[in-house]
């Protein structure tokens, strides 16, 4: 008896997770830079990276969602100086970042998102210095936002903004470079869901 109870209770919360519940993968190209630079004779440029993980969309009704993520993502910068050579070349630094999204969802599959990330550092790879873990601090904060398009088969593409909001530099300030420097990304990413069949507008 208690399995014939068992089974049709399965049944009935695996339905309401698929309805309230989105698991997906997503993936695509980082484009970086540091921003509010102040270097002294030394040029930053972006940097071409990648990003990849999971996400967890937490839907609200029909219109509106929360989705936190977990991703590896690789950016930095390249750096040139006609005066200081030992300053030049990329800059790499690999995070695990944690966005957590808030998302306005329209009909037809569009939706515009916004929300705070938190970046962990797990590696860095500067000039000159190997793998040295005394250039960029362990926590990187931002904000991000962003459009895109997310059809009912699961599949979607999106663009997103991650403007930083914390000091970069994890080093005394010093005549070339000025630790206060901060990440910017633009990303560009595809992304796939599971437990679709009501949860698109």
């Amino acid at each position: 008896m208690k399995k014939l109870l068992i089974i049709p209770l399965i049944v009935l919360t695996s339905g309401v997770f698929a309805q309230t519940f989105q698991f997906g993968v997503k993936g695509g190209a980082n484009i970086s830079n540091f921003t509010n630079t102040s270097f002294n004779n030394v040029e930053n440029k972006a940097k071409v990276g990648f990003h990849g993980g999971v996400l967890l969309a937490l839907n609200l009704g029909d219109h509106f969602a929360i989705q936190p993520e977990a991703l590896i993502s690789t950016q930095g910068a390249k750096l040139s100086s006609a005066n200081n050579e030992a300053f030049e070349g990329d800059y790499k630094l690999t995070y695990l970042a944690i966005p957590i999204m808030a998302k306005a969802r329209f009909n037809g599959g569009f939706y515009l998102e916004a929300g705070p990330q938190f970046s962990f550092k797990i590696n860095e790879n500067i000039p000159g210095g190997g793998d040295a873990e005394d250039f960029a601090k362990n926590l990187d904060l931002g904000i991000g936002a962003g459009l895109g398009f997310h059809g009912k088969s699961g599949l979607g593409i999106g663009g997103r903004y991650i403007v930083g909001l914390s000091k970069v530099g994890d080093f005394d300030d010093n005549d070339i470079i000025d630790p206060s420097f901060r990440n910017g990304v633009a990303q560009i990413s595809l992304f796939y869901t599971f437990f679709n069949n009501r949860n698109n507008p």
